[in-house]
């Protein structure tokens, strides 16, 4: 199959007229809409200081916005909501926040005992799933004896069981050395292809956006109005070795095209993904 998925009735998250900006500063975000579906994979690129994490943080119901709609499954996100126990999206900061006090077995238990599961019954979720994200034997370990890939994997796994309906994953791969990069794109491509969730994952790098998703959404100008998209039609499963087929390397060149052309427009070129 190819991965892209086709428009359904209710998008799993929906945004309409967002603005916000930080006071006595212009707009990061000015009426912007978009939606992601269920189920898919979406990237989005943005150069710094586009407020990709500001848009995070509001997409979580972490920070409100004066003016605009965020919708996660039929229900409207906001502080109060994020607050509450049902909230439908779970973030994933750049930084793993693991609690260095606390195993892998319950750093990873964390979000599914905030949500009211006892501890004995989250203990058990979690070593059911350690296996399937690579942490098996690692259940008594401390975030101090891990690698800077087994981290991230053990943060995904808590963010994973927290029961949300779509994931935030800003650059989580990004203080991570090419290597294990690598790696962690592979495994995340697996996990993805066992649980489907509606991931929308933030990132620099353009090979990375193309590699894991089905769309990927382009803010190229400040402030962002509108988000350019690009389809992912690459077959699924995909491997790292994706990124040197003439199919994908084409699809690079019209990102990288679609990016200059936008900056060139709106005075800012030289910014650098």
């Amino acid at each position: 199959m190819n991965g892209v998925v086709t428009k359904q009735q209710t998008p799993a998250l929906s945004v309409r007229g967002l603005t916000y900006s930080f006071p006595g500063e212009r707009p990061l975000f000015d009426d912007l809409s978009f939606d992601i579906q269920e189920g898919e994979f979406v990237s989005l690129l943005a150069a710094s200081g586009m407020g990709k994490t500001t848009l995070f943080r509001l997409l979580a119901g972490l920070i409100d916005s004066p003016k605009g709609e965020i919708v996660a499954s039929g229900r409207q996100i906001s502080l109060t909501e994020a607050a509450s126990k049902g909230a439908q999206i779970g973030y994933m900061p750049q930084k793993d926040c693991l609690m260095p006090w606390r195993t892998v077995l319950d750093n990873a238990a964390l979000g599914l005992e905030l949500n009211g599961t006892s501890k004995r019954v989250a203990r058990m979720r979690v070593m059911e799933q350690l296996p399937l994200v690579g942490l098996e034997g690692t259940e008594h370990k401390y975030p101090h004896e891990l690698s800077g890939g087994m981290r991230q994997r053990v943060s995904f796994l808590r963010s994973l069981l927290g029961g949300a309906d779509v994931l935030l994953l800003d650059e989580p791969f990004s203080a991570l050395d090419a290597m294990t990069r690598i790696n962690m794109q592979e495994w995340l491509l697996q996990v993805w292809e066992q649980h489907r969730k509606t991931i929308v994952f933030v990132t620099h790098d353009v090979d990375e956006a193309l590699l894991l998703s089905d769309r990927v959404l382009v803010a190229a100008i400040s402030p962002v109005t509108v988000l350019e998209e690009i389809i992912v039609p690459i077959p699924r499963p995909r491997k790292y070795e994706t990124v040197m087929d003439a199919e994908f390397i084409g699809l690079k060149r019209q990102v990288l095209s679609l990016i200059s052309r936008t900056q060139h427009r709106s005075g800012l070129e030289g910014e650098s993904l």
